[in-house]
């Protein structure tokens, strides 16, 4: 049980890390992400409200009890960094974005969280 409890714990802090690092850049307006948005056809204040769940997701996801909101969470950030590999490949740019790999990494994170919160879960029942 320990080994599990430390594996969720970091898998859990890369995830938070990195969806907090994504959310905090997108409340900043700049040149750069104005271009970034226009490349892909959103609009720029898709951005704010996707940091503001990814936020929430955050939370939800920390705080104790609430498993249903965990799962809604886990969810919530699979579906974000499913759709951010999907868009780069629907726009051309799959191979050509560095960060990409960092995104794979990000839904290893989001896995490796995910399963050992469950087997945590199970261990307490």
């Amino acid at each position: 049980m320990k080994t599990i409890k430390i594996l969720y714990w970091v898998f859990t802090v890369l995830l938070v890390a990195l969806m907090l690092f994504s959310a905090v850049g997108s409340f900043f307006s700049s040149p750069e992400s104005a271009a970034f948005a226009k490349q892909f056809a959103y609009p720029t204040y898709i951005f704010k409200f996707l940091a503001v769940a990814k936020i929430l997701g955050i939370i939800a996801i920390l705080v104790p009890g609430n498993p249903r909101l965990k799962e809604w969470a886990y969810a919530g950030f699979t579906f974000d960094m499913l759709g951010a590999v999907y868009s780069f490949y629907a726009n051309g740019t799959f191979p050509a974005a560095s960060w990409v790999p960092f995104l794979g990494l990000g839904l290893v994170f989001v896995a490796g969280s995910y399963i050992c919160y469950h087997k945590l879960k199970a261990q307490k029942v």
